[in-house]
């Protein structure tokens, strides 16, 4: 059975900084791209920020500057690290990974709450 959870959300003022993460476990041969998306009430999940195994990044315009994804192929973990943060950055946010077993095969977290005041 293979789960990602997240780590790290919370409350923080506009400006502040927060550190999510993600762990992948079970039993899989390897984890190839990761990614953060995140959903705000009443609108679309959006990708924020994902990576290549090789460690390409890719980044929605809005967090462009802000945001920096990281991962540990050897702990098969992924941050995310925000600064600067923005009331529009108030989001549930969700760790995803394309995980290799016999395929592969995409999975999600649980989601994390941010929530950003002004």
């Amino acid at each position: 059975q293979v789960q990602l959870v997240e780590s790290g959300g919370g409350l923080v003022q506009a400006g502040g900084s927060l550190r999510l993460s993600c762990a992948a476990s079970g039993s899989f041969f390897s984890v190839a791209a990761m990614g953060w998306y995140r959903q705000a009430p009443g609108k679309q999940r959006e990708l924020v920020a994902s990576i290549t195994r090789g460690g390409s990044t890719n980044y929605a315009e809005s967090v462009k500057g802000r945001f920096a994804i990281s991962r540990d192929n050897a702990k098969n973990t992924m941050n995310l690290q925000m600064n600067s943060l923005k009331p529009e950055d108030t989001a549930v946010y969700y760790c995803k990974a394309t995980i290799i077993t016999s395929r592969a095969l995409d999975y999600w977290g649980q989601g994390t709450q941010v929530t950003v005041s002004s």
